[in-house]
């Protein structure tokens, strides 16, 4: 399994498409929660209260196995499918894409709608920096204070993110580190213990 995964950068991508003057208004951001995708989705509904639909797909995860993809009144697949498409087409993950379309008067039929959602998805996506994301794993660690030196030294040594520490009779310490790496840093702290 990598431990690597491809998302987005903070900053929005916004996307546009127009079509027999629907107009088709993308917005793709990063997300880490499914509450996150709801306060937005809830924002977008507010912001563009007047317009026809509000769909949206998004992915969450390193596996890539928490998704969903909604048409919003749109005829079934033609809306969210074509938008989940393109995430999974740039085998994205922790994206938001939310297509706001405006409706022009002129009925764009199945085709239409798929070739609308998806072009202003991937417009959205062009217009996002493209990041790698590590795969972190916590590792929690107790232990006497006398032993403090040789903990921070493998800390030091390889790099983890302290998440938090507690220092008393009985020390914790938390750490983030590449999934990867968790194995062995777990490995070398137990060791510690022995010597």
């Amino acid at each position: 399994m990598t431990d690597i995964y491809q998302t987005i950068s903070e900053k929005v991508g916004e996307g546009y498409y127009t079509e027999k003057r629907s107009k088709f208004l993308a917005f793709a951001h990063h997300v880490t929660t499914v509450d996150e995708v709801k306060g937005l989705i809830a924002e977008y509904r507010k912001k563009y209260y007047d317009a026809r639909h509000v769909c949206y797909a998004y992915m969450l995860g390193a596996e890539r196995a928490d998704f969903r993809a909604n048409d919003d009144g749109e005829p079934s697949s033609t809306a969210g499918k074509p938008i989940l498409g393109q995430i999974n087409s740039h085998e994205l993950s922790d994206i938001l894409i939310v297509v706001v379309r405006y409706y022009g008067g002129v009925n764009l039929g199945t085709s239409g709608l798929i070739v609308a959602y998806r072009s202003a998805a991937a417009d959205a996506i062009a217009h996002c920096e493209i990041v790698e994301q590590q795969v972190e794993e916590i590792v929690s660690f107790d232990f006497p204070y006398i032993m403090m030196n040789d903990v921070m030294r493998i800390v030091k040594e390889m790099s983890p993110r302290i998440v938090s520490q507690e220092y008393d009779n009985t020390c914790t310490i938390k750490l983030s580190i590449r999934q990867s790496e968790a194995e062995r840093l777990r490995t070398r702290l137990q060791n510690l213990s022995f010597s």
